[in-house]
């Protein structure tokens, strides 16, 4: 077993898999800058390893995946304005495209175990995985309007993609999900039972089958393993709600009148209850949340990741995103002055800013990403 990054991601590569450990668990494994970097450096040499054929990724102990990113540094960076936080955010959605593309890029697959929390930045390190397996103990979220950010690290993308208007209310409201409303969101691939996990790395220590290439290898393990959650999917009864009130809605104050309006339907209480959620939520990220995943959806990847570099940027200008932090983490007070403080005060023209053209093409600090051949 090697270590990186001070022991904060752990490395075995066993039969020709790289697997690869995320051990912050006292930090529900979140990403500090140190291990997106290792992780890159990683995942660009195994790109180039004959003796690698495959990668797994999973977070230490059983209670979470990677819950996100360091969020208290980031905040101490957002406090000081010296502008330090972009070049985590740079390096992440590097590393997030890297993920994505990795098996179109070097024919390797990249497999994400997400039984357990994963949130925000564990998204970004799992939503590329051509394998995304998740079990009993996952809870999925992209919570970041809670902290007055929008759903980054290729939210933009992933949460776009999602049947109808699935996206658009996971992005907005931040809401938990199990492991059958992922599968069911598109948001993961198959479902293995958490007590298998020992059996699923026997089977892959014993693989000696590689003929067919290792993307055939280690579905075959994969799909061996897969089985149906116990719990049901919650989304589907909600289906009919949520276009309903997020589909083709102009702003999020119309999807919340909208969720008023139901006072006497049969989910009332949901309605209720998700207008109420968003109330709470900052008003300009909200709409930003709105735009960015809608104009997502004609996108891609590349174009994702650009949109959001710049819309990181001008929302560290903006505040919230420090605000939010320091009610939700820093003193725990849970109430955030959010600026301004209702919908009603938010004008198109302020949105309009978050998406700007803030670099030439030329100069942008992304430029580099392109699809290239599938």
């Amino acid at each position: 077993m090697l270590e990186f990054s001070n022991g904060e991601l752990l490395v075995e590569i066993r039969n020709h898999i790289a697997h690869l450990t995320l051990n912050r668990p006292q930090a529900l494994n979140a990403l500090t800058h140190d291990m997106i970097r290792a992780m890159t450096t990683l995942l660009a040499d195994w790109a180039d390893d004959d003796n690698v054929k495959a990668i797994i990724v999973r977070g230490a102990g059983e209670k979470s995946f990677c819950a996100g990113g360091d969020i208290r540094a980031l905040y101490e960076a957002g406090r000081r304005g010296d502008g330090s936080q972009h070049e985590f955010f740079r390096e992440e959605y590097e590393l997030n495209f890297a993920i994505h593309r990795y098996l179109a890029n070097c024919g390797k697959p990249y497999i994400a175990w997400i039984d357990g929390i994963v949130m925000g930045g564990g998204m970004g390190i799992s939503q590329g995985a051509v394998f995304r397996i998740v079990g009993a103990r996952t809870r999925m979220a992209m919570p970041e309007t809670t902290i007055g950010l929008f759903p980054d690290v290729g939210g933009s993308y992933f949460l776009s993609r999602c049947p109808g208007a699935v996206g658009l209310y996971l992005g907005l409201t931040g809401q938990t999900i199990k492991a059958a409303d992922a599968l069911y969101a598109g948001l993961a691939t198959h479902h293995i039972a958490s007590e298998t996990a020992f059996e699923f790395d026997y089977a892959l220590d014993g693989l000696v089958d590689w003929s067919n290439g290792p993307l055939v290898a280690m579905r075959d393990i994969v799909q061996k393993f897969s089985s149906t959650p116990i719990e049901p999917a919650t989304l589907p009864p909600l289906r009919d709600m949520i276009e309903r009130h997020f589909a083709g809605k102009e702003s999020v104050a119309a999807i919340i009148a909208s969720l008023d309006s139901e006072a006497a339907c049969e989910h009332a209480d949901w309605a209720t209850n998700t207008a109420a959620l968003l109330k709470k939520k900052s008003p300009t990220m909200l709409e930003v949340t709105k735009r960015q995943i809608e104009r997502a959806a004609t996108m891609n990847l590349a174009e994702c990741f650009r949109m959001e570099m710049d819309l990181v940027t001008e929302t560290f200008e903006h505040g919230d995103v420090v605000e939010g932090i320091r009610a939700l983490l820093i003193d725990k007070d849970h109430s955030p002055k959010w600026k301004p403080a209702t919908l009603a005060e938010v004008t198109p023209q302020s949105i309009d800013n978050f998406f700007r053209q803030r670099w030439q093409p030329d100069a942008h600090p992304l430029k580099q990403l392109h699809i290239g051949p599938a």
